[in-house]
């Protein structure tokens, strides 16, 4: 086996992976490059943490075979992905879908190897694809003052406390922050995408200044747009500890509310730092589904 093909064992199963020292990150901001045997070992090493994430939903992959300046999005497992990675057949429109399920550590490291470099999860699990165990809003700032994602991010805080739903927030890796609530899924995704609209429309219309649900881009200015749009059939959101396909491989991470504070940046997270802070800190979001709450229009009552 020549030097550019190796193999390697992860959970017990023999995996070749070639191309190690292919660069598909470039340097960027004092942070040096990636290469895809380093995309690979993030996985190989992340996996303890992060499938507990992943499991038992449907996964679509970002590709970025040549790099991150060359990016496709993958929805369907291909036929020559080996039989013992897990997929879940689900409705999308007028077919079916054939997703991947990441269930083990091998999988993450072998889909590394096809350079996927971004994953993204469905917010319901396979067995009922139209209950969702998670309600999110996308905070993306309007311009380069992040300072204006992390005060929403608290008005969210607030207004999830008030309403007595237990709130989690992540990092994107990105431009902004997710904050996620867990469901028990007793509700579809018509009622939980009713809900977040409702909630969005009472803090825009509480700061208008500041926050608005507008869609349109060119009437937002500089408020933080409330987006609830993922809280749809179909629609995804970025896997917690996620590589994003930006210079410098920065990592959707979840932080604790102690965290969003002034010196947090929303790609401030990569495999060069992310291992050294699992091992001061714990991951945020773990047991996050112990705190499940059932979705009831009638919480919002309390925000009047």
């Amino acid at each position: 086996m020549n030097a550019e093909v190796q193999e390697i064992e992860v959970g017990g199963r023999r995996l070749t992976v070639k191309n190690l020292d292919k660069a598909l990150f470039p340097a960027s901001g004092g942070r040096p490059q990636v290469t895809k045997g380093e995309v690979i070992d993030y996985y190989r090493r992340i996996a303890e943490t992060m499938l507990p994430h992943l499991k038992g939903r449907p996964v679509s992959l970002q590709r970025c075979p040549d790099g991150i300046d060359d990016c496709f999005f993958q929805k369907d497992v291909p036929d020559y992905f080996p039989d013992w990675i897990a997929r879940a057949d689900l409705p999308a429109e007028d077919k079916t879908v054939r997703y991947l399920r990441i269930e083990e550590a091998a999988t993450l490291a072998y889909i590394a190897n096809q350079a996927a470099i971004s994953l993204h999860l469905g917010l319901a699990p396979v067995d009922r694809p139209n209950h969702p165990d998670r309600l999110i809003f996308d905070l993306d700032p309007p311009d380069e003052d992040f300072s204006k994602v992390r005060w929403a991010a608290g008005v969210l805080r607030e207004a999830f406390a008030r309403l007595d739903m237990p709130s989690f927030v992540m990092t994107t890796g990105s431009r902004g922050l997710h904050v996620v609530v867990p469901l028990d899924r007793s509700a579809d995704f018509d009622s939980v995408r009713g809900f977040c609209r409702n909630l969005a429309e009472r803090l825009a219309d509480r700061h208008p200044e500041r926050l608005t649900v507008e869609q349109r881009k060119d009437k937002r200015g500089k408020r933080i747009f409330l987006d609830t749009l993922r809280n749809a059939f179909g629609q995804t959101a970025i896997a917690p500890y996620s590589l994003r396909t930006r210079p410098g491989a920065p990592i959707a991470t979840p932080i604790g509310w102690d965290e969003v504070g002034g010196e947090l940046r929303p790609d401030g997270w990569d495999p060069h730092n992310l291992f050294r802070r699992l091992a001061q800190k714990a991951d945020p979001w773990a047991g996050m589904m112990r705190h499940a709450v059932k979705l009831d229009a009638g919480r919002l009552v309390r925000l009047d």
